[in-house]
């Protein structure tokens, strides 16, 4: 069997046998290697479906417990961390970040709120001096680089995608409060209780099952310089300072550490479950993780504008949640504006559609160019929803 045409694994309710039919699409004619899709509506999974090969080579086939780096798709759960403190009285979204992180009041800082940082407009897209992907890794020297730079625009004011700074921003305000950091907060309050197999970063025993990333094609050094010619100090910080891609997330460095914008490492149903919890309003698999009020916030919106990072990339103005995005005029999360999810460098997705009573997973290992709304998600989505 060639890759063009892998077998595809799994079960799909027949009523969703259009999501089958696009994640089989995928493979034949948008470029998939390896792949994997869970949808659960109504609390019962009704998508869970497998394929392709899980290393570049195609000797790996895809297997049901295949786990994958789903880059910025870990944010929704590194947001659930924040929120689970904040439904508990443990943190309050208006307060000063300062508060719980008194180092971070330096260089003008002292009134960045935590809701700033969930809604990336804290003015932190990235950082002004150098930053190697060594030091990305390390924990205290990042944090302590964070609170100590000044922003690269008026806090508040207006969303700016932080791609890797949120993981640190977020996560050490979670760290300060439950003395945790997010990875061994999200462990001990949600994924171990449920059952649920995703970790950021990931564990040495689990190399085994993790998949080979595989980068997109690269533009050409005419296309990279007109790209760049675009961007704003500060996007170019959040998106190249460090530059990471497919090659730094496969090495043992980067699985080792905790960077919780984008190194979570997990299965199609772990994303579909973590985001399952905000699609059944704080309750999931019968457990209750958040209040049905705390559950709606996280989709609280902070403002639509033209992001400051990412705004190049949309027709529309986009807007931001407490940690996620809205899918709003863009449709990135379905035709109701009011759905939410994140997408991950590449292609992932998690997504999450109370009102629907919805969530998607999709995880995938050959990276497309798109740092949202990938072609594959998109059209796995919108089978989705012509099922519905």
């Amino acid at each position: 069997m060639s890759q063009n045409e892998p077998a595809v694994h799994g079960h799909c309710d027949e009523r969703f046998g259009a999501v089958r039919t696009v994640f089989e699409e995928n493979f034949r004619d948008r470029g998939e290697l390896g792949a994997a899709v869970t949808v659960v509506a109504g609390g019962e999974t009704v998508v869970d479906l497998w394929g392709g090969w899980s290393d570049a080579a195609g000797t790996r086939p895809w297997e049901r417990d295949t786990l994958v780096n789903v880059w910025s798709t870990t944010k929704g759960p590194v947001a659930l961390c924040a929120h689970i403190l904040a439904d508990r009285g443990l943190l309050d979204f208006d307060a000063p970040v300062a508060l719980y992180w008194p180092e971070f009041a330096a260089a003008g800082k002292e009134k960045v709120l935590v809701r700033h940082l969930l809604s990336h407009r804290a003015g932190l897209a990235g950082l002004r001096e150098p930053h190697t992907l060594a030091q990305l890794c390390d924990w205290e020297l990042t944090v302590g680089r964070l609170a100590a730079t000044e922003p690269w625009w008026e806090p508040g004011t207006r969303s700016g995608y932080h791609a890797l700074t949120y993981g640190f921003l977020v996560g050490e305000v979670v760290r300060r409060v439950s003395g945790l950091l997010p990875g061994a907060f999200l462990e001990r309050e949600v994924t171990a209780p449920l059952g649920i197999d995703f970790t950021v970063g990931l564990p040495e025993k689990e190399a085994g099952r993790v998949a080979e990333l595989v980068h997109p094609p690269a533009a050409s050094s005419s296309e990279q310089a007109a790209v760049f010619r675009q961007l704003t100090p500060a996007a170019i910080a959040a998106i190249a300072n460090p530059p990471v891609g497919a090659a730094e997330a496969n090495t043992p460095a980067w699985r080792a550490a905790e960077v919780p914008a984008a190194n979570g490492h997990g299965t199609t149903r772990a994303v579909a479950a973590l985001y399952g919890v905000f699609a059944g309003r704080g309750s999931y698999d019968g457990h209750r993780v958040l209040s049905p009020e705390a559950a709606e916030r996280v989709r609280e919106g902070q403002g639509s504008c033209r992001d400051l990072v990412l705004g190049a990339g949309f027709e529309h103005d986009t807007e931001i949640g407490l940690g996620l995005w809205l899918s709003g005029p863009n449709g990135s999360y379905g035709p109701n504006p009011r759905a939410f999810g994140h997408d991950g460098f590449g292609g992932s997705c998690g997504l999450a559609d109370p009102e629907a009573g919805v969530s998607l997973g999709y995880v995938m290992n050959r990276m497309g160019p798109h740092i949202a709304d990938d072609p594959r998600k998109m059209a796995l989505i919108d089978a989705l929803y012509g099922a519905l």
